[in-house]
């Protein structure tokens, strides 16, 4: 009997204890702030930088009476560039690169001379071994001042062509890359025909071949990217 009254009283006070239990502080701490994840760098987007190198021009192969010997000279190149990448995927970058070249590359007296020169370039890469790594090839159109000295004088004209090449480009900052490349231009102009005395020599198409090497380093600007991901309050 003494039992069976025990075990009523242990069942009538359990609904008492648990909402005693119920009211009691949590001690639980609270879950911990939500620190988002660094931003995936990424090539996409404007850039613009400057350069500086050198070039040499290969051997003459022209009429010896319009061209004169070789002009093989090696000079100093350098400008500007402004170009467009954008990421494809994790491995595949493209863009296109417009730059502007003054140069000295060129014989001073007989031969050929380039003082400037000017591309508009497709580029193609991929990030290997390191996202922050581009290898790339490019090639596209060129344009550039093209003068001829000779027996005659000198005569410039305004050359078209193309241009190709590749090169590696390092992003050591979020917004801030370094490049080295390497590009062969192919200029040529329509010169017409010389006249000198009794002569007349008609050499219409000359070309100068342009080879570069030249190192430089682009501003990445953070406009039009991706969109940023949700505020933390959304999660």
């Amino acid at each position: 009997m003494k039992t069976r009254a025990f075990g009523f009283a242990v069942a009538a006070l359990l609904p008492v204890l648990s909402a005693s239990a119920a009211d009691l502080p949590s001690r639980m701490e609270a879950p911990p702030a939500y620190i988002p994840p660094p931003p995936m760098f990424t090539w996409t987007g404007f850039y613009a930088g400057l350069n500086l190198g050198g070039g040499w021009l290969d051997r003459d192969r022209g009429n010896w009476l319009f061209t004169g010997g070789a002009s093989n000279t090696a000079g100093v190149i350098g400008g500007a560039q402004i170009g467009y990448n954008y990421q494809f995927t994790p491995l595949f970058v493209a863009g296109l690169e417009a730059d502007l070249q003054g140069s000295s590359v060129g014989g001073g007296g007989w031969g050929r001379s380039v003082d400037w020169f000017g591309t508009v370039r497709g580029r193609a890469g991929v990030s290997l071994l390191n996202t922050q790594l581009l290898v790339y090839g490019t090639g596209g159109f060129a344009y550039g001042d093209l003068r001829i000295n000779n027996w005659f004088g000198a005569q410039t004209r305004t050359a078209t062509g193309w241009t190709a090449g590749g090169g590696l480009e390092y992003a050591f900052l979020p917004n801030w890359s370094a490049k080295v490349e390497y590009l062969y231009t192919n200029l040529g102009a329509n010169y017409g025909p010389l006249y000198a005395g009794p002569f007349i020599v008609s050499d219409s198409q000359q070309r100068a071949h342009l080879n570069a090497v030249r190192a430089g380093v682009n501003y990445r600007f953070n406009w039009l990217l991706a969109p940023p991901g949700p505020p933390m309050a959304a999660y």
